[in-house]
């Protein structure tokens, strides 16, 4: 019996995990036309087209549904057994960690967590990039090692999360704004000209779901995606923002804040990573950093 050829565990993990001939040659490195004899491989060495036709795309078989969270586990079993076991010593880890995160952690949390990073290892970089949607490729392709904020529904199911901190929206002026002297209001607060904060262009959010719960809505007159676009309008005009207290916080220096008069439901501020780091020490070390800063 012909043993199968095991460097195409890798490549059948690539494939399942992204779905796309094309994407799967990318990130591997190879020709679009090495991915599709590769592909012609496994299908003969597994028995199953594994990737078929669906219009213009490609869907799994039963069989690739049934192999990817199998031969995922594999690969990454793979890989811990063949890294050298190392001593591990902080005061000599050399590494660049990347932190995946959306405006409002570096300002906020980055200087005391490089600073703490640099006592207790000196060798040791921190890389902020900034988070534009949810989805947990950087995770999963390595390209992040760590990010930080809210589960959503594309966060990956592999994915591995702990709460940080808990945060609340609240509203937020430029400092002589009406809306920043006297008793606030539910009617007052609606009664603004607002503005929208959704990096997918979403028309609605939190605050308005907790408005139309007590018959209410804001008038949304500009949309942003970021917290920080959202803070310097407000800063320089009439308009409101409604952001994350804490997260904002040496972001919204000069500005009014206020609690919003109604009820609005908390987020949760999770840190997120790939469970094949679980085990790999200095990755534990930083989670650890991260959670101590923003404990």
């Amino acid at each position: 019996m012909t043993k199968p050829d095991l460097n195409l565990l890798y490549t059948l993990d690539v494939l399942l995990a992204e779905g796309s001939v094309a994407r799967a040659a990318r990130r591997l490195r190879l020709s679009p036309s090495a991915m599709s004899r590769a592909l012609a491989r496994l299908r003969e060495t597994v028995g199953d087209p594994l990737l078929v036709r669906a219009g213009r795309g490609l869907v799994p078989t039963p069989r690739a549904l049934e192999l990817r969270e199998r031969v995922s586990h594999l690969r990454e079993e793979a890989e811990t057994l063949l890294r050298p076991a190392e001593a591990f010593d902080l005061s000599q880890l050399k590494r660049t960690f990347v932190l995946r995160n959306r405006d409002g952690f570096v300002e906020n949390f980055g200087p005391a967590l490089i600073r703490l990073a640099a006592e207790r290892a000196p060798g040791v970089r921190l890389r902020f990039l900034p988070k534009q949607d949810k989805d947990s490729a950087s995770l999963r392709d390595g390209e992040a090692d760590l990010e930080t904020g809210v589960i959503g529904e594309t966060t990956g199911p592999e994915i591995r999360a702990q709460a940080l901190f808990h945060d609340r929206f609240i509203g937020v002026v430029r400092a002589d704004h009406p809306l920043a002297k006297g008793a606030m209001s539910a009617a007052r607060y609606t009664a603004g000209r607002h503005i929208q904060i959704s990096r997918r262009g979403l028309e609605g959010g939190p605050v308005d779901t907790a408005l139309r719960a007590i018959g209410l809505a804001r008038e949304i007159v500009t949309a942003v995606g970021s917290f920080s676009e959202a803070l310097a309008l407000a800063r320089a005009s009439d308009l409101i923002a409604s952001v994350p207290e804490r997260y904002t916080g040496n972001l919204r220096a000069g500005l009014h804040s206020f609690a919003l008069p109604f009820a609005a439901p908390e987020i949760t501020i999770s840190l997120l990573w790939h469970p094949r780091m679980d085990a790999d020490p200095a990755h534990r070390w930083l989670r650890g950093c991260v959670r101590e800063i923003c404990a």
